[in-house]
């Protein structure tokens, strides 16, 4: 009872972790600090602790050509591309469209097994596919009439989510056999030291060009939380509680995050959840409840990817 109790604690810690960060980024961006430089920031104070980590933790190395080339192409899509794109999209849309967007990563995984492993999909797979699809498009072309702030590009940023959602669901797929194979810190080593050779050319001019001197204690704080709380605690979390929970119990936490999002977002007024958008919901939900669903006969030797709470 009492390792059941922390599983649910530690699953349910990451996922609000997870969905407080959609809030909170919108405090700093783009005011205080524009995407790029977000990211640049929390990538490289990632890398540092992950590396410290491996080295007191591990102490191994990724070797051989063919894990060598997989971790560099999971820093790439995994850690570099799919924060660029979450943090510009978020720039540029509300939270609760981005934190409902995100919830398609289910899709892709199940698209990218299917086209990468060969998995086969399934006549329910697909109907899911199509429902998720469908929700998702309809969230990405709507634009509220005077919904969006100055500078704002809800379609745009919409898109940019899904692409987000796109890479993550490819990076989910393809570290699996290196997770598989090495200590989770010296993955997360290896692919954020990449993300950060990857991104600081994109950022590090945004990153030098924030006025830390006076930045409100606030917006320190939110900086701070993104960097410890939101890359590094919820990935420890969740690491630890996926390997003690169910599939069916770590599904229920993807549909509790943008449930989180949505109720933290509209209490701290940053924005709205219409009648319109619950629907959209429903659709992106019960499509990503279909495509979750583990054929009875599959086999056992079938790749298993856990569907995390999305680490932005």
């Amino acid at each position: 009872m009492k390792n059941s109790l922390r599983v649910h604690a530690a699953l349910f810690g990451a996922t609000f972790i997870y969905a407080a960060n959609y809030s909170l980024s919108k405090d700093v961006m783009p005011q205080y600090a524009l995407p790029f430089g977000l990211v640049t920031l929390r990538i490289l104070g990632a890398a540092l602790v992950f590396n410290i980590l491996s080295r007191v933790v591990a102490n191994e190395r990724i070797e051989g050509r063919s894990d060598t080339i997989r971790s560099i192409l999971c820093g790439l899509i995994g850690i570099a591309a799919n924060q660029l794109l979450f943090f510009s999209g978020l720039n540029l849309t509300s939270p609760i469209n981005a934190s409902l967007i995100q919830t398609v990563s289910p899709i892709v995984v199940v698209l990218a097994s299917a086209v990468l492993l060969g998995e086969k999909i399934t006549p329910m797979r697909a109907l899911g596919i199509v429902l998720a699809g469908v929700g998702a498009a309809l969230i990405i072309l709507g634009r509220a009439p005077g919904a969006a702030h100055p500078g704002q590009d809800t379609p745009l940023g919409n898109a940019f989510i899904l692409l987000n959602a796109t890479a993550f669901g490819i990076y989910l797929v393809i570290v699996t056999p290196l997770m598989r194979k090495y200590h989770p810190f010296t993955v997360l080593a290896r692919i954020f030291l990449v993300g950060a050779v990857a991104v600081v050319p994109f950022g590090w001019r945004q990153a030098v060009a924030i006025d830390y001197p006076h930045l409100p204690v606030l917006i320190w704080s939110e900086i701070i939380y993104m960097v410890l709380f939101l890359t590094i605690l919820a990935y420890l979390l969740n690491n630890w509680a996926l390997k003690h929970a169910s599939p069916a119990l770590t599904g229920v936490y993807i549909y509790l995050q943008p449930v989180l999002a949505v109720i933290i977002a509209v209490s701290l007024g940053k924005d709205t959840f219409t009648v319109t958008k619950a629907l959209q919901a429903s659709l992106i939900f019960i499509g990503v409840f279909l495509v979750s669903k583990r054929p009875k006969q599959q086999v056992a030797s079938t790749i298993e990817v856990p569907f995390e709470p999305i680490q932005d």
